[in-house]
């Protein structure tokens, strides 16, 4: 089962944890704000070799077992470059969404690191 591969850990300590920003509690329906950031504490290293490959949101509504994803991000410049000199292109290991949100419920962030594996964190999210 997949779910034994996926880690998590304290993102204060580890670098490829997935952060979610954003408010705790919202109206229903209005707009919210999520930052999704890798390395917020502990810098994660953006290179050919070692990089965050993509980033997903999902929401799963309070009660309920289904998975709706937000937003997914492809991260396709890891110090991409025309010659040796490398470097001329970098993407940040972080994704910024608006989304509005009818009901409470859980944000999940994943994170793929291409040496270190996926990556989960939840944030949950009340709605009145």
């Amino acid at each position: 089962m997949l779910s034994e591969f996926v880690k998590t850990a304290d993102w204060k300590n580890e670098k490829h944890v997935p952060v979610i920003t954003c408010a705790d509690a919202i109206p229903v329906n209005a707009p919210l704000e999520v930052t999704v950031t890798i390395g917020k504490s502990v810098a994660h290293p953006n290179t050919p070799s070692h990089h965050i490959a993509w980033i997903a949101l999902h929401f799963v509504p309070a009660g309920t077992k289904t998975s709706f994803e937000l937003a997914r991000c492809d991260l396709s410049a890891h110090g991409a470059s025309m010659d040796d000199a490398g470097g001329v292109a970098h993407t940040d290991s972080a994704l910024d969404i608006h989304v509005r949100l009818a009901v409470p419920g859980t944000l999940y962030a994943t994170a793929y690191c291409n040496l270190h594996g996926l990556w989960v964190s939840e944030k949950t999210i009340a709605v009145a």
